[in-house]
């Protein structure tokens, strides 16, 4: 499967081979769905907490004497069932959101994502992403030679030009990933993905050892 390669200013310069074991990947949605939602899961953090009858204050001294006295029993005023006492049932924060999903199936998902958006135009390659300055207008420039301003996309540069990062981070709709930090939800919440021909080759070696 052979891709163009773009320079900055969206002008072809070459192409490059795709790897197979990445660009090959059937399509699977339902396996996308399940990275996603185990993704979005394992970044919830619990916040809401209600105190239960062990973590209220009083409590200390039985309220009135056993019997004598017309009411009910009652040997504690951090009971539930007395106002200010604790709360049964309540949401605690120990509780624990995370879903597991295997490191394959995280992995084939990824591929079957990048090689749909592949399929329907929405990946690109370019030469290089490193830049003169670290300039936002610089990266905002590149931009707007390649897509609407309007899209959102997701840059991955390669290893030697991350700084390209810093330049870029302040645009909206717009996120830079390193090769080893791609994940299925950035690839599926932004429309393009632009890929530097170098980081292109990071991506697939670690696949290609994989697979073997």
């Amino acid at each position: 499967m052979i891709a163009d390669v773009y320079n900055k200013e969206h002008k072809k310069v070459g192409t490059t081979e795709l790897p197979k074991v990445v660009f090959e990947t059937k399509w699977n949605q339902a396996l996308v769905h399940r990275a996603i939602i185990a993704q979005l899961a394992n970044r919830r953090r619990p916040i809401a907490h209600t105190k239960d009858r062990s973590e209220v204050r009083g409590g200390g001294k039985k309220p009135y004497a056993q019997k004598h006295t017309g009411q009910s029993r009652a040997g504690s005023k951090r009971s539930p069932l007395w106002s200010g006492g604790g709360t049964t049932f309540g949401p605690r924060n120990e509780r624990d959101f995370s879903q597991k999903i295997n490191k394959k199936m995280r992995r084939i998902a990824l591929w079957s994502l990048i090689a749909e958006k592949q399929r329907v135009g929405d990946v690109s390659i370019i030469d290089t992403l490193e830049l003169k300055e670290q300039k936002t207008k610089l990266v905002a420039d590149i931009i707007l030679k390649f897509f609407n301003k309007k899209e959102s996309m997701l840059f991955v540069p390669s290893r030697e030009h991350m700084s390209f990062s810093r330049a870029g981070k302040n645009i909206p709709k717009t996120i830079i990933s390193a090769v080893s930090g791609l994940n299925v939800y950035d690839c599926a919440t932004h429309r393009r993905i632009i890929f530097e021909k170098d980081a292109l080759l990071e991506f697939s070696q670690p696949q290609e050892n994989n697979k073997k």
